[in-house]
């Protein structure tokens, strides 16, 4: 048995191991980045000299948010993850007050008729950009706090799905229809991986589909792009424009495309060649091989976040966990959908694709986000990396985390820990087991 000054001086050890952040998550950062600024370069410089710009006006104006979100992330990969957990409520707060700031005079700025951005000053910044990630962080800790009701209780289901719905009503009033649909998408789908039954969920999701459906008729120019979604070459120079500029741009780029700045779709046929259609620039200059690059580093950011969600949740560090399920869904959904809508394949909802459009919210929000994953990653293979180094005879020690965390009022009972690994508690996804 080992004696109390064995024991302490193995808890410093422990105290003293570093954690180590995924190569692969940092790789995939850095190569989404790296396309975004030669393709933000590529795509904006006809529109800003037919502007009366500089040519490198987007550039430098992409440079320095992506300086600014880099900032940002290297905060978050420095910050405890229990610092933030004791935040949830907080943060919840502030994406109700982000969102009504836009209606503030003086405050809230109106661009091409929607009114989504608040001034800073030497910028206008998106708040719906900010409040995905606030999101996400509020609903992790609200899947720790009921983990043990929310695969049965439907009071535990529907008040998460009630904050999403008043959030996507103040986004409607903006109006920013796509990103209303992301923060549902995202809401059911972290619930789900949080243990709410499938069957418990149909219904919201039946009644939210049938109220948004309804909100898209009611919009006479929603429907004209429905319509021209459909069929945009029956209007290709109208409703369908952009959606046929955007096909012929793919279609020229065949398997190796024009080549790096060839592209002639974006000398002003494109609109928002270097935000929304960047993904169609891209294939023009680069072709398939581009493409299918770009489809590979987002496939790849997917399952490297969900799994690193899925151990995180198996080493009982279920913020964590939860934390990377939101953020990849949110990521590569955002990504799925941009990608889609450039393709035809779904109607066009003004989202930017991540780390690659020009845009400043956006650019400085995902940056956030990945910062956080990093941050997630290496609190993990920190807590692994102690459980490694326990030797044989030793007492276990709970791998949650190194330092104490904030107690967070868990609903109903819960289970004693066993210091035994045949009784961990495996992940209930999609209801219990």
């Amino acid at each position: 048995m080992a004696t109390l000054t064995e024991r302490a001086s193995q808890a410093l050890r422990f105290d003293d191991l570093e954690g180590r952040y995924d190569p692969w998550l940092l790789s995939i950062a850095i190569a989404l980045a790296a396309i975004g600024v030669v393709m933000v370069a590529s795509s904006s410089m006809p529109y800003a000299m037919s502007s009366g710009l500089s040519p490198f006006y987007y550039l430098e104006r992409h440079l320095v948010f992506l300086a600014g979100g880099i900032l940002l992330a290297v905060i978050l990969m420095n910050t405890e993850l229990r610092r933030i957990e004791e935040r949830g409520q907080v943060l919840l707060l502030l994406c109700f007050l982000l969102l009504a700031a836009v209606f503030l005079p003086g405050v809230g700025r109106t661009i091409n008729a929607s009114r989504r951005w608040i001034s800073l000053g030497v910028a206008n910044f998106q708040v719906v950009e900010a409040v995905k990630l606030l999101l996400i962080v509020w609903l992790s800790t609200y899947l720790v706090r009921y983990r043990d009701e929310i695969g049965d209780s439907w009071k535990a289901q529907l008040k998460p799905l009630a904050i999403a719905g008043g959030m996507v009503l103040l986004l409607l009033l903006q109006p920013d229809f796509g990103s209303s649909m992301l923060i549902l998408a995202v809401t059911v789908g972290m619930l789900w991986l949080g243990g709410a039954r499938a069957r418990n969920l149909a219904l919201p999701a039946i009644v939210g589909l049938v109220l948004m459906s309804c909100i898209v008729v009611l919009e006479p120019y929603r429907v004209r792009r429905l319509v021209s979604f459909q069929n945009p070459w029956a209007d290709a120079f109208d409703g369908g424009y952009q959606l046929v500029q955007a096909l012929i741009a793919i279609g020229r780029g065949n398997w190796t495309g024009v080549g790096l700045g060839g592209s002639i779709l974006k000398l002003d046929y494109l609109p928002e060649a270097h935000t929304d259609f960047i993904f169609s620039v891209i294939a023009e200059e680069f072709g398939f091989l581009g493409v299918f690059t770009l489809v590979a580093l987002f496939g790849l950011f997917t399952w490297r976040a969900l799994r690193l969600g899925l151990r995180c949740v198996e080493m009982r560090r279920r913020f964590s966990g939860y934390c990377a399920f939101g953020i990849g869904l949110w990521i590569s959904l955002q990504a799925f959908v941009s990608m889609g809508v450039n393709l035809g394949l779904l109607p066009t909802k003004g989202l930017t694709l991540p780390l690659v459009s020009s845009g400043g919210s956006s650019v400085l929000m995902t940056c956030a986000a990945f910062g956080v994953l990093l941050r997630i990653s290496y609190e993990l293979d920190r807590a692994e990396r102690q459980v490694q180094r326990l030797r044989p005879g030793t007492e276990p020690v709970e791998p949650a985390a190194p330092a104490p965390i904030a107690v967070l009022p868990v609903r109903g009972a819960p289970a004693a820990a066993s210091h035994d690994p045949r009784d961990r508690i495996e992940p209930r996804i999609g209801g219990r087991r």
